[in-house]
């Protein structure tokens, strides 16, 4: 894949629910080290659209390319297989547990003995951490004693671990605080230095224009318009959001009206 091939393009993407289009003709991509934040108000589209990339959704029509490649993906085995993991916003993790055997989590690693080897388990996950979050020092505690940021950190470790080349983080900072955001908004950038794509689900404009390199706004299903945050105002793509107008530094989608 040479650096002008996306990591992923979704094209023409449609799906139904009882003969109402959730997702019409919608179009994404990302690319290798970017972080494309997707937008829109509830019932806009945007998790629909992502869930057939995550395999919980298989689209009625439109393609999917992964390094240019066309791929099937009608589970979440398949998009494991093809390197794109999701981290949900309620994050899925076991909090009775700790940071190793979060990450390990129904892949242990066995000793010769059939047991479970928690010292090379707590090994790959201090490695792990260390290239994510340097500062985490907490590997002994389960995570339910953690902060929300921390268990951020877990979620996404665990996702990496397991060599993820697309990440979808679902409202990562929800809920959280001024530090643990920072903490989150760190973690991002630590993972695009690592060449790792993102597509960021946010109500959070300021949050998305702190973090995101594009952002696609989605509106009644279809994606209104693409920009690089640098092009357009957060006034601007607040208009894409309530009013489905695409300003004059964005790319349109098809049937945007034109502001």
């Amino acid at each position: 894949m040479d650096m002008t091939t996306p990591l992923v393009e979704m094209r023409e993407i449609s799906i139904a629910f009882g003969g109402i289009k959730a997702v019409d003709r919608a179009s994404v991509d990302l690319h290798a080290g970017e972080v494309v934040g997707l937008l829109g108000h509830n019932g806009a589209g945007k998790s629909t659209l992502i869930k057939i990339l995550s395999g919980a959704y298989r689209a009625d029509a439109g393609e999917i390319r992964i390094a240019g490649e066309p791929v099937s993906i009608s589970s979440p085995r398949d998009a494991k297989r093809h390197g794109i993991e999701t981290i949900y916003q309620t994050l899925a993790l076991a909090d009775n547990v700790d940071a190793a055997a979060n990450i390990f989590l129904g892949r242990e690693l066995l000793t010769n003995w059939g047991t479970l080897d928690d010292s090379a388990m707590e090994a790959e996950t201090r490695q792990v951490m260390g290239r994510l979050n340097p500062h985490f020092r907490r590997f002994k505690e389960p995570v339910k004693a953690l902060s929300g940021g921390q268990r951020q950190s877990v979620a996404i470790a665990r996702a990496i671990y397991f060599n993820a080349r697309v990440l979808i983080m679902d409202e990562p900072t929800a809920a959280l605080g001024p530090a643990e955001t920072k903490q989150v908004a760190d973690l991002i950038l630590e993972l695009k230095k690592q060449g790792i794509g993102i597509f960021l689900i946010s109500h959070d404009l300021h949050d998305v224009f702190d973090l995101a390199d594009r952002v696609s706004v989605m509106k009644n299903g279809k994606v209104v318009g693409s920009a690089h945050v640098r092009d357009v105002t957060q006034d601007e793509v607040l208009g894409m959001i309530i009013s489905g107008k695409c300003p004059p530094g964005a790319v349109a989608g098809p049937g945007a009206l034109r502001s």
